[in-house]
């Protein structure tokens, strides 16, 4: 029964067309609302069924399970001890003085979308060779030149040189498991380079072609100091990246085991040499340098066993000094710094639990027995190869440490065409590698790199094995 309240429709029992659209609109609006809640309800709570059931089944008591987890926790702590504060930090600082202090210009010259071919590729395919550096390093600095304008072929040509072109393990390679696999791997990853670069450039060459379009509609932008500067800043934290990760060879005697004996020697040479640049050329006042080199020399003299004391003394006063700076540049440069690192840590820590877990420690197992690798890398054929390859592409190996592992497994009867897919494979990817990868270039372009690897260091050992297996 209609009242003198009711709308003039009611009141008249016939509601007009607008009103009746209106009500259906808004019926309809919460029929979704509703449906909406309902969804993210089930999904919740299929999230608190699946955690429920994965706490009600762990697998706790069964020695291989707690062996994995146990390999997991070790692995990150071995990671976390000597891998983040040597290498990781350093290479934040770099990637963000890449981001700061090198002009787009400048990376567009030599690695952008318009810079000539060879040079590109030449560039970024030969740069690992100076640098010593891990699947997990080299990411930072990747993403200085990607975000600085480096075209997409250079710039995966790079992350993928970087850990894989590394002449110490080069050498060592060819030391400890013979010149013919030493030169094998030097060769396939100085082709892979440019191949796998090419290739990418030319599956996602739309995407290049609107960057190119884009780089070429840039103004030349001012240059704040010479070139030459700019290079001894770099330099010199490059060289501090190098040397304090410089590792112990296997023989005691010569220059790889004389620069081992000297590395903290080296490394604090460089460091002088990036504070005089700081002084010198990017407006800090000496009393402030002062305030970081005293309390890091100090601690160099009172704990001379210890050198990684007095390194993070440095790199904590450079982050104070950089973070609190009334100098743009310099405050920008400790902002980039940090915005790589927020990136790039959490994840590489989730992966290296992961991976430890799966695979454990090198000489320890995880869940995937050893046994199993071995027996699926015997031999030279195409699943040997791509096992080989596929597993090296989601482990991590630290700097130097695939040379070992390979020695071991190669020991235990695998192929020499899988153990060249492994060293293609494995030192310039792993599972926390691709997914800070993922997270600069997208899924996409993640998927097809990583496929790229795996397929032509699967080839790549095949033909090894068969010429000279």
């Amino acid at each position: 029964m209609a009242t003198l309240h009711d709308p003039p429709e009611q009141l008249s029992g016939n509601a007009s067309p607008t009103a009746l659209v209106q009500r259906l609109a808004q019926a309809g609006a919460a029929m979704r609302l509703g449906l909406e809640r309902w969804r993210n309800d089930w999904q919740v709570f299929a999230v608190i069924v699946g955690v429920f059931l994965a706490f009600f089944y762990l697998p706790v008591g069964v020695p291989r399970f707690d062996n994995a987890v146990l390999e997991a926790l070790h692995l990150a702590r071995w990671y976390a001890q000597e891998h983040v504060l040597l290498c990781l930090l350093p290479a934040f600082f770099i990637a963000g003085a890449i981001a700061v202090f090198v002009s787009q210009a400048a990376v567009m010259k030599y690695l952008g979308a318009n810079a000539p071919r060879v040079l590109a590729y030449g560039v970024a395919a030969v740069s690992g060779t100076i640098l010593a550096v891990c699947s997990c390093t080299v990411l930072p600095l990747f993403g200085g030149i990607y975000r600085r304008g480096a075209g997409l072929g250079p710039a995966v040509a790079f992350l993928y040189s970087g850990p894989a072109i590394n002449v110490l393990a080069i050498v060592l390679t060819a030391n400890v498991l013979g010149p013919e696999l030493g030169i094998a791997r030097a060769v396939g990853a100085v082709v892979f380079s440019v191949v796998i670069g090419v290739l990418m450039h030319l599956i996602f060459r739309k995407e290049e072609q609107g960057k190119r379009r884009a780089q070429m509609m840039l103004p030349e932008p001012e240059v704040e100091r010479p070139l030459w500067q700019n290079g001894l800043y770099f330099a010199s934290m490059v060289g501090i990246l190098v040397f304090a990760n410089w590792g112990q060879p296997q023989t005691a005697g010569g220059l790889w085991a004389a620069i081992y004996g000297a590395k903290w020697g080296l490394t604090a040479v460089f460091a002088l040499g990036l504070a005089l640049a700081l002084v010198r050329w990017f407006g800090v006042r000496w009393w402030q340098m002062l305030g970081i080199a005293v309390p890091t020399v100090v601690a160099a003299l009172l704990f001379p066993a210890t050198p990684l004391i007095p390194f993070v003394i440095g790199l904590v006063g450079l982050s104070l000094l950089t973070s609190t700076s009334q100098n743009s540049e310099l405050s920008e440069w400790f902002g980039q710094s940090w915005g790589f690192a927020k990136q790039i840590l959490p994840l590489l820590f989730w992966g290296v639990l992961i991976a430890g877990l799966l695979l454990g420690r090198p000489g320890s197992e995880g869940l995937i027995p050893s046994t199993w690798v071995s027996a699926a890398v015997g031999g030279n054929s195409l699943l040997a190869n791509f096992t080989a390859s596929f597993l090296g592409a989601f482990m991590y190996f630290a700097t130097l440490t695939e040379v070992p592992i390979l020695q071991g497994l190669l020991g235990s009867g695998m192929g020499k065409g899988p153990a060249l897919a492994l060293l293609l494979a494995g030192p310039a990817l792993s599972l926390p590698n691709m997914l800070v990868i993922r997270s600069m270039m997208g899924t996409q372009k993640t998927v097809v790199f990583v496929s790229l690897v795996i397929v032509m260091a699967t080839i790549s050992g095949l033909l090894y094995g068969t010429f000279f297996g």
